[in-house]
C-alpha cells in the first residue's frame, strides 16, 4: 500500500509517548502513513520499533526554554526535519512545541500540529517565575502557533479562552480535543475491593497537583476519625519548578498520614485498588488519570479547574472543591467515604461519560481528522504554488 505521507511525532520522553501518544501513532500507521518518533529514548525504545514505528533518539531535556544555551538540540532537530522532509509534524507538550515549530520554520515542513497538554507551570503558578515565563512565552508563542496550515491541539476550552483572550491564538488554528482518550478494555468497569475505603491520588508528585492540600486532608481526616487509607501513586519531577522532594514524600510515609507508591505502570491494576480518585490540581490540560479512573468506575474528587472540570460533572461522577482548598476537599473525600451507595453511583454515571465523549476511538478519529486536513492543505499549497 502507497503511503499517504509521513507523520513526524516529536515528544520530549519515550514515557509519555508510549502512554499517550503511541495508540494514536499506531492507528496513523494502520491507516497508511509512514510514522517516525523522535524522543529522548530512556526505557522504552523497544516499545516504540516493535510497534512498527521509526525511532529517533534526541537529547531534549523538559526543562529549560533558553535557545542559546540549548542550540545543540535545536541544530539536531532541523536536521532530522532536513533529512526525514514529513509532511506533517506533531509536536507533543509545550517545549516541543517551541522547538519543533523553529526547525518547522527553517526547514519549510508543509504541515504543523502543536498540542499543547496544558499550559503549565507559567499558568498554574502566580511566582514571580511563572509571570516572567508567562510574559516570554505570550511573545514566542504569537509567533510561532498563527503560522499557515498549522493547527493548536488544546485539551479544553478554558485553554482556548485564555490564549484567544492574551491574543496569543487565532481562533481559527485551534481545534479543541479532550485529552488523549482512554483504552475501555484496559480500564474496564470493576467492583470495589473490600474496605476500608481506598482515597488514591496519582500524579506526578508535583506541588501544583494539589498534594499538599491532599495530604492536609488525609491528616485532618484522620483526626476527625474517619478510617481510610490515603494513597500517593508517582514519583517526583525533579526538571519541573513545583516538584516535590523525595525527602518530604518519605517524611509524609513516616509519619503515616500517606502511603506513597512511587510510580506505577500497571494503572488499570491500581485503580481497581481504589474506591475514590482524587486530582485537586490547580490547572490542567485534561488529566489522562481520571479519564482512566471515571472508565474504571471510580468515583471522583477534584478541583474546579480547567481540565478537571471536562471529565468530572458535579455530583454526577464526582464532586468538584475549591482549588488549593484542603478543608472541602476534606469534607468532599468523607461524604463519599461514609457513602459506599452514592460512590457506586457517581462510578456507573463516570463510565457513562467517558464512553459518551472521551473514548481513545474518539480523540483518535478527531486526530486523524486533522492529519487529513493538513496534508491535503499542505498538498493543494503545493499544486497552486
Amino acid at each position: 500500500m502507497a503511503s499517504k505521507g509521513k507523520i513526524l511525532y516529536l515528544v520530549a520522553e519515550d514515557w509519555y509517548f508510549c502512554s499517550h501518544r503511541l495508540q494514536l501513532a499506531c492507528a496513523a500507521r494502520d491507516e497508511g502513513y509512514e510514522v517516525v518518533v523522535a524522543t529522548r529514548v530512556t526505557a522504552h525504545g523497544d516499545e516504540i520499533t516493535k510497534s512498527g514505528l521509526k525511532l529517533i533518539p534526541i537529547n531534549m531535556c523538559r526543562s529549560g526554554l533558553n535557545p542559546l544555551s540549548e542550540l545543540p538540540s535545536l541544530l539536531h532537530l532541523i536536521r532530522i526535519y532536513r533529512q526525514e522532509r514529513p509532511d506533517l509534524v506533531h509536536h507533543v507538550a509545550l517545549k516541543p512545541v517551541i522547538y519543533g515549530s523553529l526547525a518547522a520554520a527553517v526547514t519549510a515542513i508543509p504541515a504543523k500540529i502543536n498540542a499543547l497538554g496544558g499550559l503549565g507551570f507559567a499558568y498554574s503558578s502566580e511566582s514571580k517565575k511563572a509571570r516572567l515565563l508567562r510574559a516570554m512565552l505570550r511573545v514566542v508563542l504569537r509567533m510561532l502557533l498563527n503560522r499557515s496550515n498549522s493547527k493548536v491541539i488544546l485539551q479544553n476550552n478554558d485553554d482556548l479562552e485564555t490564549l484567544v483572550n492574551a491574543s496569543i491564538l487565532k481562533p481559527d488554528r485551534a481545534a479543541v480535543i479532550r485529552g488523549a482518550g482512554v483504552d475501555l478494555q484496559e480500564f474496564s468497569l470493576s467492583a470495589e475491593p473490600d474496605e476500608p475505603p481506598v482515597v488514591m491520588l496519582a500524579s506526578r508528585m508535583l506541588w501544583s497537583k494539589g498534594v499538599g492540600e491532599f495530604v492536609e486532608a488525609a491528616s485532618l481526616l484522620n483526626k476527625r476519625g474517619v478510617v481510610a487509607r490515603y494513597i500517593l501513586v508517582g514519583e517526583a519531577d525533579a526538571v519541573n519548578p513545583a516538584s516535590i522532594p523525595r525527602e518530604q514524600l518519605l517524611k509524609w510515609q513516616q509519619e503515616g498520614v500517606v502511603e506513597w507508591w512511587g510510580r506505577r505502570d500497571d494503572m488499570a491494576d491500581v485503580l481497581r485498588q481504589a474506591h475514590i480518585v482524587c486530582l485537586p490540581s490547580y490547572r490542567e490540560g485534561l488529566p489522562k488519570v481520571l479519564l482512566e479512573a471515571a472508565a474504571s468506575g471510580r468515583a471522583i474528587v477534584a478541583s474546579d479547574a480547567p481540565g478537571c472540570r471536562e471529565v468530572v460533572h458535579h455530583n454526577e461522577n464526582g464532586l468538584l472543591i475549591p482549588v488549593k482548598k484542603s478543608v472541602p476537599l476534606a469534607d468532599a473525600i468523607e461524604q463519599l467515604v461514609s457513602d459506599p451507595v452514592l460512590r457506586r453511583k457517581m462510578g456507573a454515571r463516570g463510565r457513562e461519560i467517558v464512553v459518551e465523549g472521551l473514548s481513545l476511538e474518539q480523540v483518535v478519529s478527531e486526530t486523524l481528522a486533522l492529519y487529513r486536513e493538513g496534508i491535503i492543505g499542505s498538498n493543494a499549497n503545493r499544486s497552486s504554488s
